[in-house]
């Protein structure tokens, strides 16, 4: 079965000024820019403690949500997968969060759908931040998860992860080309996909190995002003 693996060594996220983060660091890394800049390890690198699966998703029913898939720490990451065939779920902090920026480290298998879920409720209700990673899917867009289903993304996926196609149709003009994409997107390496939310009505920005790919404020309040941070995995077939 394919794996999620949302997240390694590091999660950052930042909250009223705190960032929090979601890979362990080592030894010689204790000492870092995130660090400085006020990042707080949100992931130890080998336990859960301070996330809990959800299986209120509609991504649960399957199992009739009763479990919200498979997720363990394992070398370093948080690993998400089905626990039975067509059955995932949500795995959720346990503090809720207002204003933030979270950045994590993502390594996943290519066709699982995914995604980084902000201000979420228990029931998966949230402003995603797209890891739709498979054919027609997309990277750090920004969709409405249960809260209109709104999607706004300037590229998707081809039938390759080194293909992408600009969606010329968004305001966020794609600022890698598809011709460089596969200079700059390495599959199969560790590599930084990072979202910020702020304000309600809020203001939801993501950024790619650095590189700002979306912008993305809504009219109107859709959620409270609290929320977990959330990883998905999906109930479609991987």
């Amino acid at each position: 079965m394919s794996r999620t693996h949302v997240s390694a060594t590091t999660i950052l996220a930042l909250l009223a000024g705190l960032t929090l983060a979601s890979r362990a660091p080592s030894a010689d890394e204790k000492t870092t820019k995130k660090d400085e800049e006020g990042f707080v390890s949100i992931f130890d690198g080998k336990t859960l403690n301070g996330w809990h699966p959800s299986a209120k998703t509609g991504h649960s029913r399957a199992s009739k949500n009763t479990t919200g898939g498979k997720w363990v720490a394992e070398d370093g990451a948080i690993i998400g997968s089905q626990d039975i065939p067509g059955n995932g779920g949500i795995l959720i902090t346990d503090k809720k969060c207002g204003d933030f920026e979270v950045v994590l480290e993502m390594k996943n298998d290519f066709g699982p759908d995914s995604g980084l879920f902000l201000r979420s409720t228990e029931d998966g209700k949230a402003y995603q931040a797209m890891i739709d990673y498979h054919p027609n899917g997309n990277l750090m867009g920004v969709y409405g998860e249960g809260i209109g289903g709104f999607n706004q993304r300037n590229f998707t996926f081809g039938k390759k992860v080194t293909e992408i196609t600009e969606d010329k149709s968004n305001l966020v003009k794609l600022p890698i080309s598809p011709e460089k994409w596969p200079e700059f997107w390495k599959h199969g390496e560790w590599q930084e996909l990072r979202a910020r939310i702020e304000g309600n009505p809020p203001k939801v920005t993501t950024w790619i190995k650095g590189v700002k790919f979306m912008e993305f404020t809504d009219d109107k309040k859709r959620l409270p002003d609290t929320g977990g941070i959330a990883l998905q995995v999906t109930a479609g077939e991987i």
